[in-house]
C-alpha cells in the first residue's frame, strides 16, 4: 500500500518549475532527469517582505504576484508549468473506507456527496480531491478500499490561483506542502515497517508541521506555532539584539543534547545566554511533539512511534537531532532531500546547511521534471 501511494506522488513528464512560498522566502527549483537521477538546473531564493504572507497564507496577493514576476524576470526564467504548495495546516487529510465494488464514477460521486462529513468547514466552501489506496477486509470480512481524502478551503486555493494569474502564470500542480516533502523522503518511508508510525517534523519559519505516517500514509497532522523565527527571537532577546527576520545565525549555534553539558567556559547559559534561550524554545517544541505523538499512539492499537525525521530550515541547528533523540527517546534523523532524491547539485551553491530546508521545493520541482 505504501509503495502504491508513494508512486502516485512521483512526477509526470513536463517542463516547469517548483515554486515554494514561505513567510520569509520565495524558493524556485528547476530539475532535469537522467534515468533514476535528477540534476538541479536552477535554484533561486528571494526574500519576501514581512506582511506579504501571514500565518502561511498570501495576505497581499498583488505584492506577492509582483515579487514572483520580478524574480522570474531577473533570472530569465520562463516556465511552461508551475507546481506550488498550500501550507499543510490549510489541508484536511482523512482516510475513509468505501465499498470495493464501486466503479470510479460511483466512487467520485460518493466522495463528493459525503466529503462534508469529514470536513471542519461546509462542503460548498471546500476544494476536494481523493486517491484510492489499498484494499482491506473490514470487521465483517467485507472487502473495502481505503481512500485518501484531501481538502482545502476554496478561498485559500482561489487566492493562490489568482495570485499566480496576476503574475502571468498558470498553476498546473497545486498540492499540500507535506505531500511535496514526502515525495523527497520516499526511500526513507519505505524502510519503516507497517506496524510502526513514522513522525515527520518540518521546522519552518513561523511554525512546525507535524505529520505522523503509518505504512507511508499520513494519518495525523498538527501545526505548532514554533519555528525558526520564534527561536531566533528568543536568541536575539537573550543577546540584547534588535528583532530580526534573519535566522541565518541559527546555522552557527549548537544546542546541547544534555542540558548539563559544559559549553564554552561554563555551564550552559552562564557564558552563552543564547544557548539557554534556544534550549528553552526547543524544549517547548519537544513537549508539543511528545503530546502529539502520545495522542496519536494512544488512539492506535498496536502501534508504536520510535523514529523522528527532522526537516525544514530549523533542522540546521547543531545537534538538534541528538537533542530530540534524548528528550523523546526516539531515533532522530535530519532529512537530506538532496541525498535521498539523488539530486546532483553544485556543492558551492547548495551548502550542507541549506539542504534540510529544500525538501518542499525539491518535491515540487519533481512534479515538473
Amino acid at each position: 500500500m505504501v509503495d502504491a501511494f508513494l508512486k502516485k506522488l512521483l512526477p509526470k513528464k513536463s517542463k516547469g518549475i517548483g515554486l515554494e512560498l514561505t513567510p520569509d522566502r520565495l524558493n524556485i527549483v528547476q530539475l532535469s532527469q537522467n534515468g533514476p537521477t535528477y540534476k538541479l538546473e536552477t535554484f533561486v531564493s528571494a526574500e519576501i517582505p514581512e506582511g506579504v504572507i501571514t500565518e502561511g497564507l498570501i495576505a497581499d496577493p498583488p505584492e506577492m504576484a509582483q515579487i514572483i514576476q520580478a524574480t522570474l524576470a531577473e533570472h530569465k526564467l520562463k516556465p511552461k508549468g508551475i507546481a506550488t504548495g498550500i501550507p499543510s495546516k490549510e489541508g484536511v487529510i482523512r482516510i475513509i473506507p468505501v465499498p470495493a465494488e464501486l466503479s470510479d464514477k460511483e466512487l467520485r460521486e460518493m466522495v463528493n456527496q459525503e466529503a462534508g462529513l469529514y470536513l471542519p468547514f461546509p462542503r460548498e466552501e471546500a476544494d476536494v480531491d481523493y486517491q484510492k489506496l489499498g484494499t482491506f477486509p473490514d470487521e465483517d470480512g467485507i472487502e473495502k478500499v481505503q481512500v485518501l481524502l484531501v481538502a482545502t478551503r476554496k478561498e485559500v486555493t482561489d487566492t493562490y490561483i489568482s495570485t499566480f494569474r496576476e503574475a502571468g502564470l498558470k498553476i498546473d500542480v497545486l498540492e499540500i506542502t507535506s505531500f511535496a516533502l514526502l515525495r523527497t523522503i520516499r526511500d526513507l518511508v519505505l524502510q519503516v515497517p507497517p506496524e510502526e508510525a513514522l513522525v515527520l517534523a518540518d521546522i519552518e519559519f513561523d511554525s512546525t508541521e507535524i505529520a505522523i505516517m503509518v505504512d507511508g500514509i499520513p494519518q495525523f497532522s498538527r501545526t505548532i506555532p514554533i519555528g525558526t523565527y520564534q527561536i531566533q527571537t528568543a536568541v536575539n532577546q537573550a543577546l540584547n539584539l534588535p528583532p530580526s527576520r534573519d535566522t541565518t545565525m541559527l546555522q552557527d549555534l549548537v544546542v546541547p543534547a544534555n542540558p548539563t553539558e559544559i559549553t564554552g567556559s561554563g555551564k550552559m547559559g552562564e557564558s552563552q545566554p543564547e544557548i539557554q534561550a534556544i534550549t528553552k524554545v526547543l524544549t517547548e517544541l519537544g513537549e508539543e511533539l511528545r503530546r502529539s505523538i502520545d495522542f496519536f499512539v494512544n488512539q492506535s492499537e498496536g502501534l508504536e512511534a520510535s523514529q523522528l525525521l527532522l526537516a525544514g530550515p530549523g533542522a540546521v541547528i547543531g545537534q538538534i537531532d541528538e537533542f530530540f533523540n534524548q528528550r523523546l527517546a526516539m531515533t532522530t534523523t535530519i532529512v537530506d532531500p538532496v541525498q535521498s532524491t539523488s539530486v546532483q547539485v553544485d556543492e558551492e551553491k547548495i551548502t550542507q546547511a541549506m539542504r534540510p530546508s529544500l525538501g518542499v521545493v525539491l518535491g515540487l520541482g519533481m512534479r515538473e521534471v
